[in-house]
This record gives structure tokens, C-alpha cells and sequence, in this order.
């Protein structure tokens, strides 16, 4: 499945997931290895760096903004091969 595909179809279940919540896409030309989605629902807030496989090559910087957004919030890698696991902990997250 091509990435582009695999984040259509994900942003089309966080907006069932989380109804009245916002999905956008962010920029990377802004800001190089931003991740690809920021999710804000309610009082809360996410990000995720859509990948076509748990085996894609991850771009420079990416692992950093990863990790420093998770510090600040929540934020993960996701792939088909950890969608419902990382949706799970996104659900558990924002029910927090």
C-alpha cells in the first residue's frame, strides 16, 4: 500500500474515532522531519509520522520530532503492521 493510501484511510478512522476532533496535515518544507499528521481533540492533541511499512526508511529528523512531541503530548510511528496498537494507546491517551 503506498503511504499516501495508508494515511487517507487513517485520517478517515481518527475523524470516526474521535468525532469533532481535527486532523491536519503538517508541513515538512517548514519544519524538515515534522511528523505528517497533528490530531486535536477536545483538550488534547497528537501527532503521527505515517510510514507505507514497519520497514520504510525513516527521513532525517523524524525520529527527533517524534520523540521530542511525545515528550510534550503524544506522538508515534505508524505503519499498517502497529495501526491498531498505536491507535489503541492513541485512544487511551486522549482519555486520559
Amino acid at each position: 500500500m503506498l503511504e499516501s493510501k495508508f494515511q487517507a484511510q487513517l485520517i478517515q478512522e481518527l475523524r470516526k474515532m474521535f468525532p469533532g476532533c481535527i486532523v491536519t496535515k503538517l508541513d515538512p518544507d517548514h519544519i524538515q522531519g515534522i511528523p505528517d499528521l497533528l490530531i486535536l481533540y477536545k483538550d488534547k492533541w497528537a501527532s503521527l509520522e505515517c510510514k507505507k511499512s514497519a520497514n520504510s526508511k525513516k527521513q532525517a529528523n523524524q525520529p527527533y520530532y517524534v520523540e521530542k512531541m511525545n515528550e510534550m503530548s503524544f506522538s508515534r510511528f505508524i505503519y499498517p503492521e502497529n495501526k491498531e496498537e498505536v491507535l489503541h494507546e492513541l485512544q487511551q491517551s486522549f482519555n486520559a
